[in-house]
């Protein structure tokens, strides 16, 4: 059940085809092997306000959390990272930022409904 959820700068999408981006970066999760391609889900979310710095200035990013239910090992996460950042790389160069963060769901209290 990973979740892979960008998100980024207003100014990013004058810049980067961010459907584009988030059907490469499906893919790559999809081909990882890591999971049931059924379970995976990656979504965008535009920021309208942010600061960075002392100064507040108003850099571009773009900022990936990759929640994962637990149970992979820490090699696995650093190579899917790798290659999501590889991926994430093609397509925003010019970006001031570029993150992930890669976060353990816990099973015992992660809960799910489906229809």
């Amino acid at each position: 059940m990973p979740n892979l959820v960008v998100e980024y700068a207003d100014p990013v999408a004058e810049r980067v085809n961010v459907a584009g981006l988030l059907d490469d970066l499906h893919r790559v999760m999809l081909a990882s092997g890591l999971f049931e391609a059924d379970a995976v889900k990656t979504r965008a979310y535009p920021c309208h306000n942010w600061l960075i710095g002392e100064d507040g200035v108003k850099q571009t990013f773009i900022h990936i959390e990759l929640s994962l239910l637990s149970g992979r090992t820490v090699e696995q996460k650093r190579l899917l990272t790798r290659e999501v950042m590889a991926e994430l790389e093609k397509h925003a160069a010019d970006i001031n930022s570029l993150t992930i963060d890669v976060r353990d769901m816990d099973p015992e209290t992660f809960l799910k409904v489906s229809a």
